[in-house]
């Protein structure tokens, strides 16, 4: 994918207003640790998470994208009407039926000719609206469009510690397919794409690729189809440890496609902006793909991991912080169970 045409114009986030630390959260998991023999601090200790973030009870996913959205249509300048196409692109979501997009577009007032729909693709959800759109405003079907992203962790978090806590029949092994879970932290975000002969960001899109390693979709699975409202019952099944070797795997092969797309090299990028796992996958991220970590910009720590709105978010505050340097490059690196990767370029 190679864009002439397409401008990010705006980032825009909504942070949830309580947090929730790891060590509160091994808390409220005393009766399955007392019964295993689990040390505290363990949890912090292997993801680097130190806190995440957490909506208030009865907060949705379209309220939450909401938010976002208008702070981005805001910052960019650009009339809601201007708005062609908006997509949800979360794995929260307010109810199977109709799109959730259809509260958002509600919500912030967009013209009755913007399309309106959800899309799914677990993490890269974000990314994947990015690129549909992307691909719409090259066309010259649409002059701008607006991404948004709700994810609320809590019933996820809140059913998590539920069933590690009521099944006695858990083993200090098998409880390791819980714990991906209570890396998950909430957050909304709102991108708004344009035209380049609307833009006033001169932020360009350059291009990106996608690669699929579709035999690895049963490593990270939920229970059922939900939603994440609360009181929805979801349990997560994550091979962590399988996960984030084949993920990184899979982004050695993106990461080959992308530089190759592009025309760029490793060093060519001034910022690194990847979807938010954990420590241990970062450094092997890095690693792997032959990369310099000071490049990094990490908001795991405070944030969790927020699902579609990680990549996104970080490359928000990279660019807020100016840790992403106006007229320079930025790569951002998705992967998301699946397993799939995207992996976007940005001129800054």
């Amino acid at each position: 994918m190679r864009y002439k045409n397409v401008n990010i114009e705006a980032f825009g986030y909504e942070l949830p207003p309580e947090t929730i630390s790891s060590s509160e959260i091994e808390s409220m998991m005393a009766p399955a640790y007392e019964r295993l023999g689990l040390r505290e601090g363990r949890l912090e200790l292997m993801t680097g998470i130190k806190e995440r973030r957490l909506w208030a009870p009865g907060t949705t996913p379209g309220k939450a994208a909401s938010m976002a959205g208008g702070r981005a249509l805001e910052s960019s300048g650009i009339a809601p009407e201007e708005i062609g196409c908006l997509i949800m692109c979360s794995v929260s979501r307010d109810f199977l039926e109709p799109a959730t997009a259809t509260v958002v577009h509600d919500n912030l007032k967009l013209s009755p000719n913007c399309m309106v729909f959800d899309i799914s693709n677990a993490c890269l959800g974000i990314l994947t609206g990015m690129i549909t759109a992307a691909n719409m405003i090259e066309l010259g079907h649409i002059n701008a469009a607006l991404l948004v992203a709700g994810e609320n962790s809590r019933p996820l978090l809140e059913a998590t510690v539920r069933a590690v806590n009521e099944d006695n029949s858990l083993t200090r092994q098998s409880i390791k397919r819980y714990f991906a879970s209570f890396t998950i932290g909430s957050g909304a975000i709102g991108v708004v794409l344009s035209n380049k002969n609307l833009s006033r960001s001169g932020m360009r899109l350059t291009g990106g690729v996608s690669f699929a390693a579709t035999q690895y979709n049963y490593l990270c699975r939920g229970n059922s189809d939900k939603g994440m409202n609360d009181g929805s019952d979801i349990i997560m099944n994550t091979d962590s440890e399988t996960l984030m070797v084949k993920g990184v795997e899979t982004a050695a092969c993106a990461w080959k496609l992308f530089l190759e797309e592009l025309n760029v090299e490793n060093s060519t990028f001034d910022c690194i902006c990847t979807h938010q796992v954990g420590s241990a996958h970062k450094r092997l991220l890095f690693e792997t793909l032959e990369l310099d970590i000071s490049k990094d910009y990490a908001t795991l720590e405070l944030m969790g991991n927020t699902g579609s709105v990680s990549c996104p978010f970080t490359a928000a505050k990279a660019i807020e912080s100016s840790f992403a340097p106006k007229g320079g490059k930025m790569a951002l690196l998705g992967i998301g169970s699946g397993i799939n990767c995207t992996m976007l370029g940005v001129d800054l």
